[in-house]
C-alpha cells in the first residue's frame, strides 16, 4: 500500500557536480503546516491563464528536488517535487506541464521558505495542452526566486512512455516487475510536474524509495542511503544542467558488470539476472566508445558514471538519458551462441549512437524539436565514425551507403519534409524522429565533412560543443561554428570562391527533397543541370511545383586522372571542363554527396560498358552507387528498366559483397512485388532468373559462421533468398540442419548466420512450427527469439499467421507487435492479413504505441508498401479517410500513399518491360 501521509523532505543545501554554476538551491521540507481549518481559494472565478502550446518564457526552472515512491505491487507511485524558479515578469500564475498526474497539493514559498499564502493554492488543468496553472494570490515579483512545491501521484503507465511498468519472466516461470522511464520527447510530464521543453535546462536532485530487494538507478550516482519506514531511500548526487527529457530512473532487481574508462568514468551494464552473461560485450564497447569520444571531441565526459540498462519492454531501440542510457534488450545484449554478426554490429552501433548523444543532445541540446536532427543526425553519423575507429573489423563503412539510400528513398517522395521543420504538438514532435532527422541528417553531415575536410569538420564541431555546452543551439549556430574555424575557409573547389556555411547549408536543411544532377557530355565539357528528384511525379506532371535550388558540392572522377575533382554547383545549370581525353566520368565519387546523378545521351551505356570491361576502375562504393542511381531513375521514369538490368549484368564478375547485395536487393524487391500480384508466370520466371544468375554465388556459401563480416553478411542474405525461392539444394540443406536441431531437443546451436533461414524452412510443417514456438517462449536470448519470430511468420498456413497475430500480450511482448505485423505483411500469404489486422485494431494500436510514434509510423508504411494496384491505392485512401481526424495529424499516412502511388506507376511503366526482358534472358 502507498502511505497516505505527506512525503517528508529533509532540509539541506547542495553543491553541483561538475563546473556548472547554480543559484543556492535549498531543499524544502514538506512545507510548514497551514493553520487548522485553512480556507481554500475558490477556483470558480479563475480561468486558465495561458492559451499557447509552448510555456511562457518568464518563469525559468533552476533546480528540481524530486522524491519518488513507486509501489511495484499496486503498480502506482506517489511523489513530490520542489522546483526553484526564477521569475522574470510580475505574475500571479505559474504554468507548467503535467499529464495524467493527480495533484494533491501545491504551494509556493519565498526564498526564506515562507508560504506566500496561508490558503491552499488552486491548480487549474488544461488537458488539451497537458498543462497546469497554479494561482498565487500574492504577486510573484520580477527578479525574485521562489520555490514551487507540488505533491502528486499516478498509476505506473501501461505503455512505453513516462514512468511505466515492465516485466520479465524467469526460467522458472516467475513474473517479476520493474519500473522504468522514457521521457523523450514530451513524457517527463507523465512522471512529475515540470517545465517539459528542451530549452528549460535545470539541475535535478533525485531521491527514490524502494524495498530492500530492489535497486534504483538515476542519472547520477547514489550519494547516500537512508531507512524510511521499512524502505530504503536512495539519494542521488545533483545533476548537471539538462533538459527534462533526459531525466531517468529505474527500479529493478537487475545484476550488472562494471568497468572503468581511461579517464576514470565508471561504466556499468545492467540486465535481468539470467541474462547477465550477455552483458560483457556491451561493457567492452561502452568503455572503448567513451574513451574514443573523449578524445574525438576533446571534451571530458562530464559525469562520474555511465550506466547502460536493458529494459524488457521498450518501444524504440535505445534512449540517451544522461548517465543512464536505456536499451531494448536486442540493442544491448549479445549472446555469442545465438547472436549473429549483424546482431553484434547492431549492438555496437546503438551503443555508439547513444554515447555520442552524451555530447550531441545532452551537453548541447537543440533549442526546440524542429532541429532534433542536430541530435539525431549527428548521433547517427557518429555511429559510423566511432565504430570504424574502435571496431574496424566490423566494416561499418559498408553500411553508410545504405543509410543514405534509405534517406533518398524517403526524400524522393513528395511527402518528405525539410530537415528543420515546424513541430508544435506532441504528435508532430514524435514524427520528427524519422528517416529525415536520422538518415538524411547523417548523410548531409557526411557530405559536409568531405567538403570541408576531416580536420576542419572536427575542429568545427568541437568549437560548437564547447561554445554551447549546457546550453541550447540552432541550425545556424552549427554552421557559424564550422565557418569560424577559420575566418573564411578557402577551398580548392572550382565554382565556389569561399564558403561561409549558412547559405549553402540552408539549401539542405530548410527545403525538402534531394537534387538530381543531370550530366551531359559535350566534347571537353560536362554540362550539368539540377532539378528536384521525385519518384512519384515528373516535371511534366501538374503536381510538379516549386522551384528548388541547392548548393551542391560535386565530386567527379575520370579515367584520365587519379584525382577526385571538386566543384560547387550553385546555379540551375553549370558546366565543367574535363578534357577531350576522358572517355568516362563518374560523378559523386563514393557517394560522399547527397544527390542523384543521371547520365543523359548514352551516358548510362558508357557506364554499363565500363563495368563490364573494367569494373575495378571504380571503387566498390561507386559501383554500388551506380546500381542504386540506375534503379531509382527507373522508378522515377528517367531510365528504361532494361537499361538498369543490363547495367547489373556485370555482377557475374563482382567479388565485393556491397554491390552484389545492392543488385540482388533490387531483383529481390521486384520479386516480392510481383509475388503479391496475380502474376504466377512472371513470379516463377523472375525467381528462376535470380537463381540462375546468382548460382555461383549461392553455391560458394558455406552453412557456417566462418569468414569476414562482409562474407558472413552475404551468406545470410543469399541463402535466405535462395531458400525463399525454393532452390532445391538450399532447402535440402536447411531441412537437414533443422532436423539435427529438432533431434537435439533444441540444445544444438545452429550457425548464427543461417539460423533464421533454417528456422524459416523448418517452420513450414506443423511439428517444426510448434517446436519453434515452444523455443520462442523459453529462450533467454532476444536475438535468438527475433530469428524465430521471423521464421514463424514465414509459414504459408494463413490460420497460423492469424493465430500468431493474436498471441501479442500472451507469448509476444507488445513491444514486438509492430515487428510481428511487418513480418506477416512481407509474407505473400499474410499480406492482406496484416493490413486487415491493422484496420480492425487501429484504435488499440494507437493506444499501445501513441500517435506519431516509431511503431505507428512503421505499421502504416510497412503494411502498405507492397501494394501496387489502383484498387489497393483506393483501399488505403479509404481507410485513411475513415480515420481522418488521426490521419490528418500524421505525415506517415501521406508517405504510405506516396509509396503505393510509386508502386502503381512502377508497375504501369515497367512490368511489361520486365516480362519481355526476362523472356529474352531465359531463352
Amino acid at each position: 500500500m502507498v502511505s497516505a501521509r505527506l512525503l517528508v523532505l529533509s532540509l539541506f543545501s547542495v553543491s553541483l557536480v561538475g563546473s556548472q554554476p547554480t543559484e543556492s538551491s535549498q531543499q524544502v521540507s514538506s512545507p510548514p503546516a497551514h493553520p487548522a481549518g485553512e480556507p481554500s481559494l475558490s477556483i470558480d472565478n479563475l480561468s486558465f491563464p495561458w492559451s499557447r502550446l509552448r510555456l511562457p518564457k518568464y518563469i525559468i526552472p533552476l533546480h528540481y528536488h524530486l522524491l519518488l515512491h513507486p509501489n511495484l505491487t499496486s503498480l502506482s507511485f506517489t511523489g513530490s517535487v520542489q522546483i526553484q524558479i526564477d521569475v522574470q515578469n510580475n505574475t500571479n500564475w505559474v504554468v507548467l506541464h503535467s499529464k495524467g498526474l493527480q495533484i494533491s497539493k501545491a504551494t509556493i514559498l519565498d526564498q526564506n521558505l515562507a508560504h506566500l499564502s496561508d490558503q491552499v493554492l488552486p491548480v487549474l488543468h488544461n488537458p488539451s495542452h497537458e498543462q497546469i496553472g497554479i494561482f498565487s494570490p500574492r504577486v510573484l515579483s520580477s527578479g525574485q526566486k521562489y520555490f514551487l512545491y507540488i505533491e502528486f501521484g499516478a498509476e505506473l503507465a501501461e505503455g512505453f512512455y513516462g514512468f511505466y511498468k515492465s516485466t520479465y519472466r524467469t526460467s522458472t516461470g516467475e513474473t517479476r516487475t520493474l519500473a522504468s522511464t522514457h521521457f523523450e520527447p514530451t513524457s517527463a510530464r507523465l512522471a512529475f510536474p515540470c517545465f517539459d521543453e528542451p530549452s528549460f535546462k535545470a539541475n535535478f536532485s533525485v531521491r527514490i524509495r524502494r524495498p530492500p530487494e530492489y535497486i534504483s538507478l538515476s542519472n547520477m550516482p547514489v550519494v547516500s542511503v537512508a531507512y524510511v519506514g521499512g524502505l530504503l531511500e536512495d539519494q542521488f548526487a545533483p545533476s548537471v544542467q539538462m533538459s527534462t527529457y533526459l531525466v531517468a530512473f529505474v527500479i529493478c532487481d537487475f545484476k550488472s558488470v562494471t568497468g572503468t574508462t581511461s579517464s576514470g568514468v565508471q561504466v556499468s551494464i545492467y540486465a535481468a539476472p539470467e541474462k547477465w552473461q550477455q552483458t560483457h560485450y556491451a561493457l567492452e564497447v561502452a568503455v572503448k566508445m567513451l574513451d574514443f569520444y573523449e578524445e574525438f571531441f576533446n571534451i571530458r565526459y562530464p559525469l562520474p558514471k555511465q550506466d547502460l540498462i536493458a529494459i524488457p519492454d521498450f518501444q524504440s531501440g535505445a534512449m540517451e538519458n544522461w548517465g543512464l542510457t536505456t536499451y531494448r534488450e536486442t540493442s544491448l545484449l549479445y549472446d555469442p551462441l545465438t547472436s549473429s554478426v549483424s546482431d553484434k554490429l547492431w549492438v555496437t552501433m546503438v551503443i555508439g549512437h547513444e554515447l555520442a548523444h552524451q555530447w550531441f543532445g545532452n551537453l548541447v541540446t537543440m533549442e526546440w524539436w524542429n532541429d532534433i536532427w542536430l541530435n539525431e543526425g549527428f548521433a547517427r553519423y557518429m555511429e559510423y565514425i566511432s565504430v570504424e575507429a574502435t571496431y574496424p573489423d566490423l566494416k561499418v563503412e559498408e553500411y553508410l551507403l545504405h543509410t543514405c539510400f534509405a534517406a533518398v528513398g524517403h526524400d524522393s517522395l513528395n511527402s518528405s519534409r525539410p530537415i528543420s521543420s515546424p513541430a508544435e504538438n506532441p504528435t508532430q514532435i514524435k514524427e520528427m524522429f524519422d528517416t529525415v532527422s536520422y538518415d538524411k541528417g547523417a548523410c548531409v553531415l557526411h557530405m559536409l565533412r568531405h567538403f570541408l575536410t576531416d580536420e576542419v569538420f572536427q575542429r568545427g564541431i568541437v568549437r560548437y560543443l564547447r561554445k554551447y555546452s549546457y546550453k541550447n543551439a540552432h541550425n545556424q549556430d552549427l554552421w557559424d561554428s564550422l565557418a569560424n574555424v577559420r575566418t573564411q575557409i578557402t577551398l580548392t573547389v572550382s565554382g565556389s570562391g569561399c564558403w561561409t556555411g549558412v547559405t549553402m547549408m540552408n539549401t539542405w536543411t530548410l527545403q525538402k527533397g534531394i537534387p538530381l544532377v543531370t550530366v551531359t557530355r559535350k566534347g571537353a565539357r560536362l554540362l550539368l543541370r539540377q532539378d528536384r528528384f521525385l519518384r512519384t511525379v515528373l516535371p511534366s506532371d501538374p503536381q510538379w511545383s516549386t522551384f528548388f535550388l541547392w548548393h551542391i558540392p560535386l565530386t567527379y572522377k575520370t579515367d584520365s586522372s587519379s584525382t577526385i575533382h571538386r566543384h560547387l554547383m550553385t546555379s540551375p545549370t553549370d558546366s565543367i571542363h574535363i578534357g577531350e581525353e576522358a572517355s568516362w566520368v563518374k560523378v559523386n565519387s563514393d557517394m560522399t554527396g547527397y544527390y542523384m546523378v543521371h547520365y543523359e545521351d548514352g551516358g548510362w551505356d558508357v557506364m554499363t560498358k565500363l563495368l563490364r570491361e573494367n569494373h575495378t576502375a571504380l571503387s566498390y562504393k561507386d559501383r554500388t552507387h551506380l546500381i542504386h542511381n540506375a534503379f531509382q531513375l527507373v522508378t522515377a521514369g528517367h531510365l528504361p528498366l532494361n537499361k538498369a538490368l543490363d547495367l547489373i549484368g556485370y555482377l557475374l564478375l563482382e567479388t565485393h559483397t556491397v554491390p552484389l547485395l545492392q543488385g540482388l536487393g533490387y531483383l529481390e524487391a521486384f520479386y516480392h512485388l510481383v509475388e503479391k500480384r496475380d502474376e504466377s508466370v512472371l513470379t516463377h520466371n523472375l525467381g528462376a532468373y535470380i537463381l540462375q544468375f546468382f548460382r555461383a554465388v549461392i553455391d560458394q556459401q558455406t552453412w557456417s559462421d566462418s569468414g569476414t563480416v562482409s562474407e558472413r553478411r552475404l551468406r545470410t542474405e543469399v541463402l535466405s533468398l535462395a531458400c525463399h525461392l525454393d532452390d532445391p539444394p538450399c532447402v535440402k540443406r536447411a531441412r537437414q540442419h533443422f532436423s539435427d536441431w529438432l533431434q537435439s531437443n533444441g540444445t544444438l546451436n545452429l550457425p548464427t548466420d543461417v539460423a533464421e533461414t533454417v528456422y524459416s524452412v523448418g517452420a513450414q510443417d506443423d511439428h517444426g512450427w510448434a517446436s519453434l514456438l515452444h523455443t520462442y517462449k523459453i529462450s533467454l536470448s532476444e536475438a535468438h527469439k527475433h530469428k524465430i519470430l521471423y521464421a514463424l511468420t514465414s509459414s504459408k498456413d494463413t490460420s497460423k499467421l492469424e493465430g500468431y497475430l493474436g498471441l501479442e500480450g500472451k507469448v509476444i511482448r507488445s513491444q514486438d507487435l509492430s515487428t510481428l505485423i511487418l513480418m506477416v505483411a512481407r509474407n505473400p500469404k499474410g499480406h492482406y492479413l496484416a493490413w486487415n489486422f491493422v484496420k480492425k485494431n487501429w484504435d488499440t494500436l494507437v493506444q499501445k504505441f501513441q500517435l506519431g510514434s516509431f511503431c505507428i509510423r512503421n505499421i502504416i508504411i510497412g503494411t502498405t508498401n507492397q501494394f501496387s494496384s489502383p484498387e489497393e491505392l483506393t483501399e488505403v485512401q479509404s481507410f485513411f479517410e475513415s480515420i481522418k481526424e488521426q490521419a490528418s495529424q500524421l505525415r506517415a499516412t501521406q508517405i504510405a500513399l506516396d509509396n503505393v502511388l510509386k508502386n502503381v506507376r512502377w508497375v504501369q511503366r515497367n512490368l511489361e518491360t520486365l516480362r519481355k526482358w526476362l523472356s529474352e534472358q531465359m531463352q
